[in-house]
């Protein structure tokens, strides 16, 4: 019998996660890192900066493709143009 996955905000039910309980952007308001396009991201790239979970945040984003919103201080065209400098 296979496992059942659950996708939640971040993450799937049963994956590591304790990071998250760790990190700023749960204790603010969501949107603010889902900005609309052409909206700005500098509120939330100010929250990123001061989390402590910053860098963990950022390597989950990459590992799972998020296409959306800032992960780790990084928009999603920066995070394409990492994993692009990366290869």
């Amino acid at each position: 019998m296979s496992e059942v996955v659950i996708p939640l905000a971040h993450g799937t039910f049963g994956e590591e996660l304790g990071w998250q309980e760790r990190a700023l952007c749960a204790q603010t308001d969501p949107e603010a890192f889902f900005p609309e396009k052409g909206g700005s991201t500098r509120e939330a790239k100010k929250v990123c900066r001061a989390c402590e979970v910053r860098a963990e945040c950022l390597e989950y984003a990459l590992q799972h493709d998020e296409r959306f919103g800032i992960w780790g201080g990084l928009s999603e065209r920066e995070r394409r143009k990492l994993k692009r400098q990366a290869v």
